[in-house]
């Protein structure tokens, strides 16, 4: 490795090299450095040492069930009010018809966020999971943000810890990152205020892991935060994988400021951004396993350069991503397990099927569109 362009780069290359811990104040300093080059480059380090040449994807599909939200959140492009031109409910039928459709295409992973719906009961929630499981019992269920179980507990007044032991009982496999947003409450009172907050949010993970459970964690950034937030909620997130390691991925994703109020007179951030976000990202969370470069959020070919700035993961098939859409994306709704085999390989990293566990999908043929293909797990070291 060549010496940095940045001198105040040095020591912490060093800290690197060695595996010490990065403190607050060598986090701003990555923030700060010009030096994109030597930031990934450590990065990769870091990510190389961790998950060698290997990239993982997953085959996945989206379920949002309503977008109908109690909240107003300035970020957020997918909410409805309730008599909005846009609100939907999808019945029981279109949900478990996209659970079918999911399983056809050889799908491992249903991805499950919605509205917090002010009309309906927490019960609408759980048969979501329950019929979804009774119905098909080998595809795993990553359902409902922090957010929503911190709904789930003002509805029902039960404590959380109780909410998620029932849901896991009826089906649920692990908890997606979202609703993170920042944490600090600097930003978070501005962008989203009312939901849940940082200590909720992490408390709802804390919960969940106790159980036994696994879960993402996420980061919206490129908005009104500027590097101090963004370094405090990655500290945030490191202190609670201490404490629990039962965090798996870590995702950042980019705002996207169309069609929202927060993103007026805001662009959208830079592929330098992305980049650096990604590596510094990578840097900081040295307790977590895997960092997700997610291709809808990022494109495509950001997503394929950032495997070599600290990523070591590209997300999945998708399919029917709304919520993102709605905010300007303009990736396309799926992508072939051919074209992400295809992104890995001309990234330089071997492309391996993971499920929402990280074990290995090995399949005794090529996923197709309307049929379950054989499949079998293999745990990943």
């Amino acid at each position: 490795m060549t010496a940095p362009t940045d001198p105040k780069l040095a020591a912490i290359r060093d800290k690197v090299h060695a595996g010490e811990r990065l403190t607050f104040d060598d986090g701003l300093a990555l923030e700060a450095t010009p030096d994109l080059f030597t930031l990934g480059e450590l990065a990769n380090l870091v990510r190389e040492r961790k998950n060698g040449n290997v990239t993982f994807y997953n085959v996945n599909t989206h379920l949002n069930p309503t977008n109908v939200c109690v909240y107003r959140c300035a970020f957020c492009s997918f909410r409805s009010d309730l008599k909005g031109p846009t609100a939907y409910v999808m019945t029981d039928e279109q949900i478990l018809g996209r659970a079918r459709e999911a399983t056809e295409r050889g799908c491992t992973e249903l991805h499950v966020v919605g509205g917090l719906h002010h009309q309906l009961p927490y019960e609408w929630y759980l048969g979501i999971i329950a019929n979804i499981h009774r119905e098909f019992p080998d595809l795993h269920l990553k359902a409902w943000t922090a957010v929503e179980w911190d709904w789930f507990e003002k509805l029902t007044k039960r404590p959380t810890r109780e909410l998620l032991a029932e849901m896991r009982d009826a089906g649920l496999g692990s908890l997606p990152g979202g609703g993170a947003e920042i944490f600090h409450p600097e930003v978070r009172s501005k962008i989203c205020d009312y939901k849940a907050d940082a200590d909720q949010w992490l408390g709802v993970h804390r919960t969940w892991h106790e159980l036994g459970g696994r879960s993402n964690a996420t980061m919206l950034y490129g908005h009104i935060e500027r590097p101090e937030h963004r370094i405090d909620h990655l500290l945030r997130l490191r202190g609670l994988q201490d404490e629990t390691g039962g965090f798996q991925t870590f995702i950042p994703l980019a705002f996207h400021p169309s069609n929202n109020p927060l993103g007026e007179g805001i662009a959208k951030p830079s592929g330098v951004m992305d980049l650096k976000v990604m590596a510094v990202s990578r840097l900081m969370l040295d307790n977590f396993p895997h960092i997700k470069a997610y291709w809808q959020m990022l494109t495509a070919k950001v997503a394929q350069v950032a495997q070599s700035w600290g990523a070591d993961d590209i997300d999945g098939t998708v399919v029917h991503e709304k919520i993102y859409h709605a905010a300007g994306s303009d990736s396309p709704q799926e992508m072939t397990v051919a074209d992400l085999r295809r992104l890995i390989e001309e990234a330089g990293r071997v492309p391996v099927e993971r499920d929402t566990l990280y074990n290995e999908v090995v399949r005794d043929r090529p996923v197709g569109k309307r049929w379950q293909t054989g499949r079998r797990l293999v745990t990943l070291n």
